[in-house]
């Protein structure tokens, strides 16, 4: 029963990491494109492939976390 929830607090932390990385990212990108507009389509595209990473690092950590378990 201890190891169930010291996975469920790993996967937790997984994925609170996950969305404070996508968040970091979606905000430096805003205020980027607020500030050099003409760049907006470079930055939005180097964006969505930072967060795609972090989603697939993430998602591996989770099946990672599970078959450790």
């Amino acid at each position: 029963m201890e190891a169930m929830s010291f996975t469920a607090v790993g996967l937790g932390i997984i994925v609170l990491g996950a969305g404070l990385g996508i968040g970091k990212i979606g905000q430096s990108a805003i205020e980027s494109m607020s500030r050099q507009p003409e760049m907006s389509s470079k930055i939005q595209t180097a964006m969505i492939v930072a967060a795609a990473l972090i989603e697939g690092v993430s998602l591996f950590a989770i099946v990672v976390a599970w078959l450790v378990d």
